[in-house]
């Protein structure tokens, strides 16, 4: 599948995304988030790839929602269909996706660049990224899922002062609040989202994907129903390739050599 507004790469067992609208700051249009959601979805169904890596081109991840499409559309645009048509499609489809997704956060991501940015599973940002909630700027609310994901990251207080204030928040003060994983000097940044990649296609991505999925439904489990399902994905990884082969190169005392699956 060929795209106009994003690149999409797959080498190995890697699937990179690039947001590919560096003359706008990579802003998302209707059609950006309909191709954004599409590569998930195609490297979702690539049995070769085993994780999926997400960036932007030039000196922005993404500056959030292209506010001239909206304006070009006054009058004939609802924003709450834009959400449940568009940015809802691509968080649903990050969040479900049982692969590792890295976010390489290279530059700002605001509005719902941010929320895209905090659906990867793993974020290493750019000493040069910074986060920002532009929302109020405009008059409205944070949105593409930023208030499920931020409080849960970062706590209630400091979520809600980035929704009223708009503060850009640098990648320093994102690490010690826990937005991120790691912060890299700029020029090492793909270097090392690489590295990681590799590490993580060459894994248990079996197991990956379900712990991802027990940690994602646990928020709204008791405990008890989260044992439960903990129980049930550890027989599912139990029976696997990967857990045999584990236990195998464990007792023989060399690396495993995991196939995913």
């Amino acid at each position: 599948m060929s795209y106009d507004n994003i690149l999409y790469d797959v080498a190995g067992s890697i699937a990179t995304i690039t947001l590919n609208r560096p003359q706008t700051l990579n802003a998302f249009t209707e059609k950006m988030i309909a191709e954004t959601a599409a590569a998930f979805k195609q490297a979702a169904r690539d049995k070769s790839v085993r994780c999926v890596v997400t960036t932007g081109n030039g000196r922005a991840f993404s500056s959030g929602q292209d506010l001239a499409e909206v304006q070009a559309r006054a009058g004939q645009f609802s924003i709450g269909e834009h959400l449940r048509q568009g940015y809802h499609r691509l968080v649903r489809q990050m969040v479900t996706m049982e692969k590792p997704i890295i976010g390489a956060i290279n530059g700002i991501a605001a509005g719902a660049g941010c929320g895209v940015a905090l659906s990867a599973d793993i974020r290493i940002a750019s000493d040069k990224a910074s986060f920002m909630l532009a929302f109020s700027k405009v008059g409205l609310v944070p949105d593409s899922g930023t208030n499920w994901f931020l409080p849960r990251l970062i706590g209630y207080a400091r979520a809600y002062e980035m929704a009223i204030t708009a503060d850009k928040i640098p990648a320093d003060k994102a690490l010690a609040w826990g937005m991120v994983n790691r912060v890299v000097p700029h020029d090492q940044l793909m270097e090392t989202t690489a590295a990681w990649a590799i590490r993580l296609a060459s894994g248990p991505t079996l197991a990956y994907g379900l712990a991802k999925r027990a940690m994602n439904k646990a928020w709204g489990m008791s405990l008890d129903e989260a044992l439960a399902y903990e129980a049930h994905l550890q027989e599912v990884c139990g029976r696997s390739y990967d857990n045999k082969e584990g236990i195998q190169a464990f007792l023989e005392k060399r690396e495993a050599v995991f196939r995913g699956k």
